[in-house]
């Protein structure tokens, strides 16, 4: 079997495994919910806490679901779509914060550790060579895991055809499947958080949701890094041109990741179609995750109610995908860094909900009257 072949029919098992799990289990989600009402506060006081429980009992049919063994997974990858000046950053960025995430200096580093979640880096399509690879660096105590997955140097601009060929999308999306296999082989996961480097990734994000919805571009496409009125209309300028270069079909969404997207971006969908097939909640980050799970999403609709939203971030585009997906973010912080900074965010939340639901006393061990005992 050509590895084409194989990566196909990779792929095309994990969307039939989710096709199969049906609805998010009841009987769970009832447990838990149970449970948490005969806990000693008003019934539902604890609000989206509750949900949280609730949720993660849904999705792993396990009332009191662990989320001991976690991990943020950062793809990352080059845009040749950066060359065309959408970025207020320059396209070297990529490599160097992968050396940073591998030395435990970036934002992700902290957040990740003071989640008590282990961090792996995958290169899946870094143009240049990442700095420092092979020698020691800065020890901070906190460096992640890097995975040299690298299919490409790096994507061709989508304004000149498409971003990769089909063959290479199909690729970076095993990769993302092969990866949640490795970790659960790798002592296990509960929870898997996903977060990207790619200069240049909101536009492609942008592209890939307005292929997928039909939403004006300009109505999906905000500042990314940081960018001024001017360069965001000529990167919606920029967008605009490459869909009428590629003319993505909605109803392919592989084809869309192909034309317009990123190999970090596919990936992601890897990530999401592996993780959701074996029932391990997966944790969004903001609008590149969110793309991706869009992607994953029309492969297989089933997929959407086992995400979990971290917050929403300050791109346009997000909140538009989040209520197609279905998912209401947590929080709301006004975040736009990337780098799965909002799924260590909420991985933060998720311990909190799970001590409230293993810790707090009942109603009855603590010799409290409950609701309705007066």
């Amino acid at each position: 079997m050509s590895t084409e072949a194989a990566d196909r029919r990779a792929i095309a098992a994990a969307v039939e495994t989710i096709a199969s799990l049906g609805p998010l289990d009841a009987v769970a989600m009832e447990a838990a919910a149970a449970h948490l009402d005969r806990l000693t506060k008003p019934p539902g006081s604890l609000g989206r806490l509750e949900e949280l429980v609730i949720s993660l009992a849904g999705i792993t049919r396990r009332p009191n679901a662990p989320v001991v063994r976690r991990w943020i997974v950062v793809a990352a990858g080059d845009h040749g779509v950066a060359r065309e000046g959408v970025s207020a950053y320059p396209p070297d960025v990529t490599a160097q914060m992968v050396a940073n995430f591998i030395a435990g200096g970036a934002a992700i580093n902290v957040l990740a550790a003071a989640a008590g979640a282990s961090l792996v880096v995958v290169d899946v399509g870094v143009a240049t060579q990442i700095p420092g690879t092979g020698r020691p660096g800065p020890d901070h105590g906190r460096g992640g895991r890097l995975l040299c997955e690298r299919i490409a140097d790096g994507t061709a601009s989508m304004t000149l055809g498409p971003a990769m060929q089909r063959t290479d999308a199909l690729r970076a999306v095993a990769v993302g499947l092969r990866i949640v296999a490795d970790l659960r082989s790798d002592g296990g996961v509960d929870i898997l958080g996903l977060g990207e480097m790619g200069i240049g990734n909101t536009t492609a994000a942008s592209a890939i949701v307005a292929a997928l919805t039909g939403a004006a571009v300009s109505r999906v496409t905000g500042r990314g890094t940081g960018i001024d009125d001017e360069r965001r209309a000529h990167k919606v300028a920029v967008i605009e041109h490459a869909l009428e270069v590629n003319r993505p079909d909605p109803d392919d969404p592989l084809g869309v990741l192909a034309a317009v997207g990123g190999l970090e971006i596919a990936a992601l969908v890897g990530l999401m179609l592996g993780a959701v097939a074996a029932r391990i909640p997966v944790v969004l980050d903001g609008f590149i995750t969110a793309a991706a799970a869009l992607v994953a999403a029309t492969l297989q609709p089933a997929l959407a109610p086992r995400l979990i939203a971290s917050h929403r971030s300050t791109e346009p585009g997000h909140a538009l995908v989040l209520e197609r997906l279905g998912l209401r973010p947590y929080l709301d912080l006004g975040l736009r860094l990337g780098e799965g900074s909002g799924a260590a965010l909420l991985l933060g939340l998720v311990d909190s909900a799970c001590r409230i639901r293993d810790e707090m006393a009942t109603f009855e061990s603590a010799a409290v009257s409950g609701p309705g005992d007066g």
